[in-house]
């Protein structure tokens, strides 16, 4: 039985987000930056985490990946406020960012379709058995999923809902 947990001070479990963290693309007007993330409780053999912010509800057929950070160490436990700013720099020693589906390496917000039923949005941290995960950079999110599922001894989340009212 695993206590690995990931929770947020800014964003609810099973609770509504925030507009603040709506993306400012594709016509959502939000500041797009990204929550607090504390996890507690990594199982033994934690070599190094990753996190995942995912909206299986994206009208595209596949979802829509909005955040992937890799290579966190293992004694981080921890994402600061805005940690998904482009370039890296508000992220721990290492870590880095793969592009997600809006095309940026940064913390993509929330913006479903005004008037769309609310998506669910499905906050994970995978601890792995690796330090690092070798991505190059230009890599889809799918190659990251696939790697980061590859290497993961235990994964915590937490879903929380966003919506737009209808224009």
């Amino acid at each position: 039985m695993s206590s690995f947990t990931l929770n947020s001070p800014d964003i609810p479990a099973d609770g509504s987000i925030a507009p603040v963290f709506e993306s400012d693309m594709f016509g959502c007007g939000g500041a797009n930056e990204s929550p607090v993330l504390q996890w507690s409780g990594a199982p033994e053999g934690t070599k190094s985490f990753a996190v995942t912010v995912y909206d299986p509800d994206a009208p595209t057929g596949s979802g829509w990946w909005h955040w992937m950070v890799i290579n966190i160490p293992a004694d981080v436990t921890e994402l600061k406020a805005n940690a998904g700013a482009k370039g890296n720099t508000n992220l721990p020693q290492g870590a880095r960012q793969m592009r997600n589906d809006y095309g940026i390496y940064a913390w993509g917000g929330m913006c479903p379709p005004p008037g769309d039923k609310p998506h669910r949005y499905i906050f994970t941290v995978h601890a792995l058995s690796v330090e690092s995960l070798d991505i190059p950079e230009d890599a889809t999110t799918a190659v990251g999923g696939f790697m980061i599922n590859a290497n993961t001894l235990a994964k915590a989340s937490f879903t929380s809902t966003y919506a737009r009212a209808a224009q």
